[in-house]
């Protein structure tokens, strides 16, 4: 089973390097790229979360048509994987089997755009990066680092932070939601995922605080390779039933 994987703000492919590498045999994870980091570094960074679900669409053009796969997104990357699946069943392309989120609410949650980290001076948003436990002191206290990485964070903090929610058809996905006790969000904000599916959601929590996939890699990666096995065993079902 193919899981393509679409980083959180200021990340790259590289992101989910450490579930990659735990990652059992059976489990493709395809980690995808934004423009203006890792590989794709000499291009403009993009602060628009709906041009950035056309490049990932872009990415996946035909590659969607074989092997049933999932989506798996964490913070930013999560809204992105649902508005990402969206895109694809208009497009009337093969739908994931199942949307893995992490460390988000809802994409119609109105605290999305209540947050204006991206227009705070350099001294608050460095605080407000500080603050969610993402980015190591080294990184913070390096000068020219960090010269490298704010201008990305900013991008991807604007893109999350402007964008306006649009009602659509629930989509006939499953979605597993998992976040952290010690985020900052309220839960009726995740529960707003709800909105996004006509299925019913599995809602989890985890200890920690928002990067708390980085303490959890095993346990996620074990509920995602049984949720998909499950996934595996109702299409093989299905196919028989059909053949029959």
């Amino acid at each position: 089973m193919k899981l393509f994987c679409l980083p959180f703000a200021g990340g790259s492919k590289y992101s989910y390097r450490e579930y990659e590498i735990k990652a059992p045999r059976n489990l493709q994870m395809i980690c995808l790229e934004y423009p203006g980091r890792g590989g794709r570094s000499s291009e403009p960074l993009v602060a628009d979360v709906n041009q950035l679900v056309k490049d990932l669409f872009m990415q996946l053009s035909g590659k969607l048509s074989g092997e049933p796969y999932a989506l798996y997104g964490h913070s930013m990357g999560g809204l992105i994987a649902c508005l990402l699946a969206r895109k694809i069943v208009i497009e009337n392309e093969r739908p994931p089997v199942h949307i893995f989120v992490t460390g988000t609410e809802g994409p119609s949650a109105p605290s999305r755009i209540e947050d204006k980290r991206h227009l705070l001076n350099k001294e608050d948003f460095l605080k407000e990066i500080k603050d969610l436990d993402g980015c190591p002191d080294e990184l913070l206290n390096d000068v020219e680092l960090l010269a490298h990485f704010e201008p990305i964070l900013r991008s991807d903090f604007k893109a999350s932070e402007t964008y306006l929610y649009e009602e659509g058809e629930p989509l006939d996905i499953p979605f597993t939601v998992l976040t952290g006790t010690e985020e900052n969000m309220e839960l009726a904000d995740i529960e707003l995922w709800q909105k996004e599916t006509r299925l019913s959601v599995d809602f989890r929590r985890l200890p920690g605080r928002h990067f708390f996939i980085f303490d959890h890699a095993e346990t996620i990666l074990k509920i995602i390779v049984e949720k998909l096995s499950n996934n595996q065993k109702f299409i093989r079902h299905e196919s028989v039933r059909k053949i029959s």
